[in-house]
């Protein structure tokens, strides 16, 4: 008998043990519904495998890509390499950095010797007065943009020549207000960073993919967004989003309430990681799991019952203590057998992450950890650090710097080029 249960009234073991039941049939529904969910995407994808490319290059309208750098990153060099040598027609990219000497900018000089063809544009933003520092150089960035479409990614992400085809045209229908993709995780040397990576690319399209077959696309992925200045003006600009971290959520949240369509791309991107040890990779699932307890509490709280492992454990403990070898037995290997199955089915099936497939013993405890990281969401208060600043959310999902003064606009400015300060160079 486990030492823990030793002290605990038979009464309460039966009750643990039902509440183990309970948590391992709640997973089970979960991943029957990933199941249904990663078959219908990759059935789509399918079907029509080169919708894409099936438009003309003269329909294919000239797009601006915003992408927003801070500092150096692993592997920065070639992600952004991989969007000057995009296979579509006419492109412009707008990178975006606070100031003059961010180190990226180096990287940047590089990259456009190199591929002298691509034309780009650098903004300065400089000191951000808005809480969120990359929505306020976004909204500098869109000022200089030349284009009415416009495709939105992190400096982290590695493309395909393909991508640039793929997430625009879909946008040719007016319907159609915002398209985004998902994305699977390119680990670091490390094993905390394989694990973050095995999230990135099973446990975050599980639920991407889960809510699109519940209730459509009501939300967007910072890796890939692609949307119209029409769009963007129509919820109020990027000012609107200011002050939220998960800017990129909201954004599409706000775009599908304005009755657009929010489209899941089958285009798929790589999100480069850090390599940075146990606690830093603690601290940025923390981070995320914060800003998803304060945007979407009722969400967050629901997502107890997505977990297996440790309804898993608890199980076999309680089994266990009551002498029920076998039942015990059974509900741990049905546990990891559940996570295993996960991802097999998303990480390859849907992702086509052969890291994922290769490791898929290793994500049992990789739902364990995301389980233990939802309990400290609990006990960790509202404020965070993000690029070395000090934050605080606010109840209702918002947040405040707490390491400089900030505004928050009302609306967005009406002439485009009245938001433009700091330095621009074309």
């Amino acid at each position: 008998m486990p030492i823990c249960l030793i002290s605990v009234p038979p009464t309460v073991r039966y009750e643990l043990l039902a509440l183990a039941l309970i948590g391992t049939v709640s997973s089970t529904v979960f991943l029957a519904l990933v199941l249904v969910a990663a078959r219908r995407f990759r059935q789509s994808v399918l079907q029509n495998p080169h919708a894409a490319q099936k438009v003309p290059p003269a329909q294919l309208p000239p797009v601006t890509i915003l992408k927003p750098v801070c500092g150096l990153e692993p592997q920065l060099e070639s992600n952004l390499a991989s969007f000057f040598e995009l296979d579509y027609p006419e492109y412009e990219i707008v990178f975006g950095c606070r100031t003059a000497d961010d180190p990226a900018l180096a990287v940047i000089t590089t990259l456009r010797a190199r591929y002298p063809k691509v034309p780009v544009r650098i903004v300065c933003a400089g000191y951000p007065v808005w809480p969120n520092a990359k929505v306020f150089s976004l909204d500098r960035m869109i000022a200089c943009a030349s284009n009415h479409y416009f495709v939105i990614s992190d400096s982290d992400i590695l493309v395909t020549p393909d991508f640039l085809r793929n997430i625009v045209s879909p946008l040719l229908d007016p319907q159609v207000g915002l398209v985004t993709c998902l994305y699977s995780g390119t680990p670091n040397d490390d094993f905390w960073s394989r694990m973050e990576a095995l999230g990135m690319s099973v446990e975050m399209p599980s639920g991407v993919l889960v809510a699109e077959l519940l209730e459509g696309m009501k939300f967007a992925l910072g890796a890939g967004i692609a949307t119209r200045r029409d769009v963007i003006d129509r919820v109020g600009g990027f000012a609107s989003i200011s002050d939220y971290c998960a800017d990129d959520f909201i954004l599409g949240k706000r775009i599908a309430e304005s009755g657009y369509a929010v489209v899941l791309s089958h285009q798929i991107v790589s999100h480069v990681l850090i390599g940075q040890g146990f606690l830093q990779t603690f601290r940025t699932q923390l981070r995320w799991m914060q800003s998803t307890r304060f945007s979407r509490p009722k969400g967050h709280l629901g997502t107890v019952l997505t977990f297996a492992m440790p309804f898993g454990l608890l199980g076999m403990f309680s089994a266990f203590s009551l002498e029920q070898w076998w039942a015990g037995l059974a509900l741990i290997a049905w546990a990891c057998l559940n996570r295993v199955t996960q991802a097999i089915a998303v990480g390859w099936g849907v992702i086509r992450d052969r890291q994922a497939l290769r490791l898929c013993w290793i994500y049992p405890l990789r739902d364990l950890l995301g389980f233990f990281v939802w309990v400290t969401s609990y006990f960790c208060g509202s404020e965070f650090s993000w690029r070395g600043e000090q934050y605080r959310f606010s109840e209702d999902g918002r947040f405040i710097p707490l390491s400089r003064g900030y505004t928050i606009p009302q609306a967005a400015p009406a002439d485009p080029q009245s938001s433009l300060v700091g330095k621009t160079s074309i």
